[in-house]
């Protein structure tokens, strides 16, 4: 944190409830955007009273955001503490292959102990974030999640930037954990998790300037869950879909966005004595709550409570600029199915008597995993700078968060209907849901392509597209 940013936030007086800080990671160097993780064990409070052992980045949960600026180089030193290997992938990141994050595909798996230092420049500002590519159900699943934030080379003057990452953790009331993934689960939506955080503490209470320009910045990092999201209180807009701009910002009714998604919001803080109150609120402290929905009913996420302060006399709301996304070529596009069902055999078993589950396939074919020197064959072979259309098409009644590394999509048709296109790097199939989305293959490499909903890519909803 700069001097600049620690006057605006005395300024602007904003407060996080009951909510844990930021762990910082920057270090100082000859790079503006340098910093140093290390993913260990370590005990944490999750539920109140109650100690839980969690995987962490630098020991804190939440990790530190990282913060980078678009088209400047940022340089991550992280050095591996756990008892395995692992990697970090940066999930929307557009950068080259060797940074990507993924073992065997991209880069050898880091070894405990090991550092390895990623470098990149990010052409693109936007909400993002960092997890690994390796044993994903369990390093995910306890806790090695982080965000990633890009800021745009003119920063938008919004009062208040806040980042929250939204995770449902496999705990019981006490703190223990409990089966991160179910087989009988995994072939269906996801083993779902039962303690739900916001930059991991259960419903966090912030408190913002009346009159102040608030972006919300919401990642779903969770393993399994699909968060329906409204916001009560206030009057919202989506400024953002997956880091990107929309074209035009449009009102914020509810938002599903699977594991993986984030989005961007804009509101200003209502006045004193205006919002919503809740069963949890005092009687005379109006909130602004975000919920995420069970059929007609509202859970709150996190509350953002009006106060008295110097917010900013009245200004018009920030416009976002648009990425330096390649604009596709829909004339001269090639259309590629994909299509996204269950495989109706039973299990492999192993000489030991041990199943290896595997549930979903691409195309009629499973991900089988891969090694040393065991890459398998691409679902598509991509030429460099042909621009495709995917052709995206869920035969199951799950949802499907449809993830790729290395590019970005613009989504053309949802369920056989036009949409306004907007550009995204993760595209949310319903049940039986169909999507048209075109990408330029600009960036050479093996990239993954995968369901987000961790356990489904495990069993087998994983493969990658080769461009070349």
């Amino acid at each position: 944190m700069n001097r600049r940013d620690f006057l605006q936030l005395s300024v602007f007086g904003v407060a996080a409830v009951a909510m844990p800080r930021w762990s910082l990671a920057q270090v100082e160097s000859g790079y503006a955007y340098h910093y140093k993780l290390s993913a260990e064990p370590t005990t944490v409070e999750l539920v109140p009273g109650f100690k839980t052992d969690v995987l962490t980045f630098n020991g804190n949960v939440p990790a530190p955001v990282i913060r980078a600026k678009q088209g400047q180089p940022v340089r991550i030193e992280f050095t591996n503490n756990l008892a395995e290997p692992t990697t970090i992938h940066w999930h929307g990141l557009r950068i080259p292959i060797e940074m990507d994050g993924v073992p065997f595909l991209s880069q050898k798996p880091i070894m405990p102990g090991e550092t390895f230092t990623y470098e990149f420049t990010p052409p693109d500002a936007g909400t993002f974030w960092y997890h690994p590519h390796m044993n994903s159900v369990e390093q995910l699943g306890r806790g090695l999640v982080g965000a990633f934030v890009v800021e745009e080379s003119i920063k938008p003057d919004f009062d208040i930037d806040e980042t929250l990452i939204l995770k449902h953790w496999h705990l019981d009331k006490k703190g223990a954990w409990k089966a991160l993934s179910r087989p009988r689960y995994a072939a269906r939506m996801g083993t779902p998790g039962e303690w739900g955080t916001a930059n991991g503490t259960n419903n966090p209470r912030f408190e913002y300037p009346a009159g102040s320009r608030v972006r919300l910045r919401l990642a779903n990092v969770d393993n399994t869950m699909t968060y329906n999201l409204r916001l009560q209180g206030v009057k919202a807009k989506v400024i953002a879909i997956d880091g990107n701009p929309v074209i035009e910002a449009y009102p914020f009714d509810q938002h599903r966005i699977g594991p993986g998604m984030r989005l961007d919001l804009a509101f200003v803080m209502p006045e004193q004595g205006t919002g919503t109150k809740t069963s949890t609120d005092n009687i005379n402290t109006p909130s602004v709550v975000l919920e995420y929905l069970r059929g007609q009913f509202g859970f709150p996420l996190a509350h953002f409570q009006s106060k008295k302060g110097a917010a900013s006399p009245a200004k018009p709301m920030p416009k976002l600029a648009m990425n330096p996304i390649p604009v596709p070529d829909l004339q001269n596009a090639e259309t590629l199915p994909f299509v996204f069902e269950w495989e109706g055999a039973i299990s492999p078993v192993d000489a030991a008597g041990k199943t290896h589950d595997t549930f979903w396939l691409i195309n009629r074919r499973p991900w089988i995993g891969m090694g040393p020197g065991n890459i398998p064959e691409p679902v598509a072979d991509l030429k460099l700078g042909k621009t495709y259309i995917f052709d995206l098409k869920n035969n199951t009644q799950y949802h499907h968060p449809i993830h790729i590394h290395g590019h970005t999509f613009l989504v053309l048709e949802m369920d056989g209907e036009p949409v306004t296109p907007f550009y995204t790097d993760t595209v949310l199939l319903g049940k039986n849901g169909r999507a048209k989305a075109a990408l330029v293959a600009d960036n050479p490499g093996r990239w993954m392509y995968h369901c987000h909903v961790i356990e489904h890519m495990k069993t087998g909803l994983m493969g990658y597209v080769r461009v070349s």
